[in-house]
C-alpha cells in the first residue's frame, strides 16, 4: 500500500488489519503518525532533545513488543501510556523520581480496569471537543483549530488563513470562550442522562 492510502485509514482499521494478520506495517503507519505526539510527550519529562528522540526510538520497539499481547482499542491513548510510563522509569533509574512516587504512577498494563476508564473518559472529552469544534463559526473553528490542535503561531494562522493578526487573535479568543460554553453544556446534558445531576 501507498503512504496516502494508509493515511485515508482510521487507527482502528490499521490496528484492526494488524490483529488479523500480523503484519508491522500497518504498526508502522500508525506509528508515524504519532511520533510528533511521542517526542513531545518524552521531551516533557526528560527535558533532553537526543533522551527524548532515543526513547521514541525504543518505545516504538517497545510498543511493537507489547502490542500483540492486548486487545488494544485507543491506540493512541495506549501508545501515550506507554511513553509516560517508559519515561518514568527512565527518570528513576536516574534517580529523579523517588521509587514510591513512580510506583503509584506507573501501571503494569493497558488491560487494568482503572486505566481502561481513564483512557475511555479522555477519549470521551476529545470526542466532545470534536463535536464542539463543529458548532464553533468557520473562522473560529479554523483558528482555534491551527493554534490548539496543529501548534500554528499567530502569523502562520494568518498566513494560511489570510485574516490579520488581529483578527486570528480575536477568533481564537472568542472560539475558546465558546467552545468550553459549548463543551460545558455537553457536560451538563452527559450528567443529567447519567442522572448524575
Amino acid at each position: 500500500m501507498t503512504a496516502s492510502q494508509y493515511n485515508n485509514m482510521t487507527d482502528a482499521a490499521l490496528l484492526e488489519n494488524y490483529y488479523h494478520d500480523g503484519n508491522n506495517e500497518w504498526i508502522g503507519a500508525l506509528m508515524q503518525r504519532y511520533t510528533l505526539l511521542l517526542y513531545g510527550v518524552c521531551m516533557k519529562y526528560l527535558k533532553n532533545e537526543e533522551a527524548a528522540k532515543d526513547a521514541v526510538q525504543q518505545i516504538f520497539l517497545k510498543a511493537i513488543a507489547e502490542l500483540h499481547k492486548y486487545q488494544v482499542t485507543y491506540f493512541k491513548s495506549w501508545l501515550y501510556m506507554v511513553a509516560r510510563n517508559y519515561c518514568l522509569m527512565q527518570l528513576r533509574d536516574k534517580g529523579k523520581i523517588p521509587l514510591p512516587v513512580t510506583e503509584k504512577m506507573m501501571v503494569t498494563g493497558p488491560d487494568e480496569t482503572d486505566d481502561l476508564l481513564r483512557h475511555r473518559e479522555k477519549d470521551e472529552v476529545l470526542e466532545m471537543m470534536e463535536e464542539s469544534l463543529k458548532e464553533l463559526n468557520d473562522e473560529q473553528r479554523a483558528c482555534v483549530t491551527l493554534f490548539y490542535l496543529q501548534k500554528k503561531s499567530y502569523n502562520e494562522i494568518a498566513d494560511i488563513t489570510g485574516y490579520t493578526s488581529m483578527q486570528v487573535k480575536s477568533y481564537i479568543q472568542n472560539g475558546k470562550r465558546n467552545l468550553k460554553i459549548i463543551m460545558e453544556k455537553k457536560m451538563q446534558e452527559k450528567n443529567s442522562y447519567n442522572g448524575k445531576a
